[in-house]
């Protein structure tokens, strides 16, 4: 795993030195030495069968625990419900926790791998983390990877003060461990954290199978894992409030695979006395990539200057559905804003597959720092007051779905081109200012394939090679039905706003107001249908359109 882990380092420092048009390449997304070579073999089918030792551990309210099994070489000091085992053997060894404390905590040095059985545990540690993982206690810092295999229900808890850590030692949630942390079964476990976060390896944190996770923080992350965070299966719901806090947080990768997950982040902005800056609360940070392979992923946020999913790096979405809604305000002080957006990416934004919604009242929806590719799947993007969907650099619609829809600036904003060559680009400004489509300046917006319909008309100069049109009839809160080139596109027009309506196509354009349409593929939060049946209706009448005016 180590190995496997320093391969993905040295991937990450390769991308991040490459060229603008090279980060976050569709060629990054598999393969030997890509950014997805994570080694999980055997990750979720953990068997206790496997582990040269057994020891049972049962908790006893109001009295003292036990430990019995297989203990040559394994010592075990016991204090009330306070459990902490030096395992010197060499060998593996496969824990069974059980019973209930409300002041108690299991806590492990060991220079193995171990496993974690947890049979309908409740365990709670005023002074500090209820589970604890160490290395031997002669190398602090290190640590091998800890399997928990989930039993029925489970709850750990810490308290709101960590008195008791050791010199020397971390302990930095609820359930810590220095090495990486796998949750798998298909048990339940509840994470309550109010002294530091709920989940945390220094390594990583793996979620496989099926189990139920619930984790919550009012004064840390939710799940953090410092290598990375890989989750595969599993039902996830995570929690926090703390300000500046993130409800999954990596240094390195956030990469889903699978899965139902939740994340929830309402805490506010604040001062980082460790970075000397002011930060935001987040539903997930990816210090350098997120990779969304499959599964789907909710988040809401709603704290002051919160951003659904931030990251230094680039994002790949290649299937599975993604939702971010985040509702806080931008932070301002004297000197600092921390700016509230829904996806933040200092790299590039590849879209494969899958489907990406992302909503912000006060800032962009979608903003990267580097270029915007589609190539297949869906990315729709909404703000009431900024630019919907914007790039530092290009924005390139070479297939699949992109929607920017704008109350207060531009729907797809760019610092170079923005270019469609295949796909479906709707593009909606209402501000009556702004653009449906803006590249930059000295830039041009091309298209010479595809299918677009542009409310709020499109930046003089524009170079479009194919059949295109215009009207200002178009009715505010209507249905609307474009035929082009044999396929069929049913779009309901914002409520507000004023402007130009451009279409444009392969084949004949055809556009009807107040239609009804039933069936088809609903897409952009039901604002489009794709091959509807459609009835009724008042033909549009089209005319010529020149970007040049």
């Amino acid at each position: 795993m180590q190995k496997k882990l320093l391969l993905l380092l040295a991937v990450f420092a390769l991308v991040s030195s490459c060229g603008k048009d090279e980060i976050g390449s569709a060629s990054d997304t598999g393969g030997s030495g890509s950014l997805v070579d994570i080694d999980t073999t055997g990750s979720g089918n953990l068997s206790l069968d496997s582990y040269e030792r057994r020891v049972v551990v049962v908790f006893s309210p109001g009295g003292t625990a036990t430990v019995t099994g297989d203990s040559a070489g394994i010592s075990a000091q016991i204090s009330g419900n306070g459990v902490t085992i030096t395992n010197s053997s060499g060998s593996t060894v496969a824990y069974i926790l059980t019973g209930s404390a409300s002041d108690g905590y299991f806590k492990v040095y060991s220079d193995r791998e171990q496993a974690l059985a947890l049979n309908g545990l409740s365990l709670t540690n005023p002074r500090g983390a209820a589970i604890n993982i160490q290395g031997p206690s002669s190398q602090p810092g290190s640590g091998k990877t800890v399997k928990l295999l989930l039993n029925g229900s489970n709850t750990l808890a810490d308290g709101p003060s960590y008195t008791a850590t050791p010199t020397l030692e971390d302990e930095k949630a609820a359930l810590f461990a220095e090495g990486g942390i796998l949750l798998t079964g298909s048990g339940s476990l509840t994470v309550t954290a109010t002294g530091k976060g709920a989940v945390t390896s220094d390594s990583y944190v793996h979620i496989s199978g099926t189990p139920s996770i619930h984790a919550s923080s009012t004064n840390g992350h939710g799940i953090r894992g410092k290598g990375y965070i890989l989750i595969a299966g599993g039902t996830i719901d995570v929690q926090v409030s703390g300000n500046m806090k993130k409800g999954l947080a990596s240094d390195t990768l956030v990469r889903f695979d699978g899965g139902q997950t939740t994340v929830h982040a309402s805490g506010n902005s604040g001062y980082d006395t460790a970075s000397l800056s002011y930060g935001g609360p987040a539903g997930i940070r990816a210090g350098l990539a997120f990779i969304m392979n499959n599964g789907s992923l909710n988040i809401t946020v709603s704290g002051q200057g919160g951003k659904g999913i931030n990251s230094n790096g680039s994002a790949l979405f290649n299937g599975g559905s993604v939702d971010i809604t985040v509702s806080g305000t931008d932070f301002t002080t004297a000197t600092d804003t921390v700016s509230a957006k829904g996806l933040k990416f200092q790299g590039d934004i590849t879209v494969s597959g899958g489907t990406v919604t992302s909503r912000c009242t006060h800032n962009e929806a979608v903003e990267s720092k580097g270029n915007i590719t589609i190539t297949a799947g869906e990315l729709y993007g909404y703000s009431s007051t900024s630019n919907a969907v914007n790039a530092k650099n290009h924005i390139n619609i070479q297939g699949g779905y992109l929607c920017g829809h704008s109350d207060g600036n531009d729907g797809l904003d760019a610092g170079g081109d923005v270019t469609l060559t295949a796909g479906l680009l709707y593009a909606i400004s209402t501000d009556g200012v702004h653009k449906a489509v803006n590249s930059g300046k000295g830039f041009v917006f091309s298209m010479n394939g595809g299918t677009m319909i542009a409310i709020g008309g499109l930046e003089k100069g524009a170079d479009l090679a194919v059949s295109c049109r215009q009207t200002a009839g178009w009715r505010q809160g209507s249905w609307h039905t474009l035929a082009a080139g044999g396929a069929e596109y049913s779009f309901k027009a914002p409520g507000g706003g004023s402007g130009t309506l451009v279409v444009a196509g392969s084949g004949d354009l055809a556009l009807t107001a107040g239609t009804t349409v039933s069936g088809g593929t609903s897409r952009f939060d039901a604002t489009l249908i794709e091959g509807g049946s459609t009835e009724g209706g008042t033909a549009i009448p089209l005319t010529s359109y020149s970007s040049n005016k």
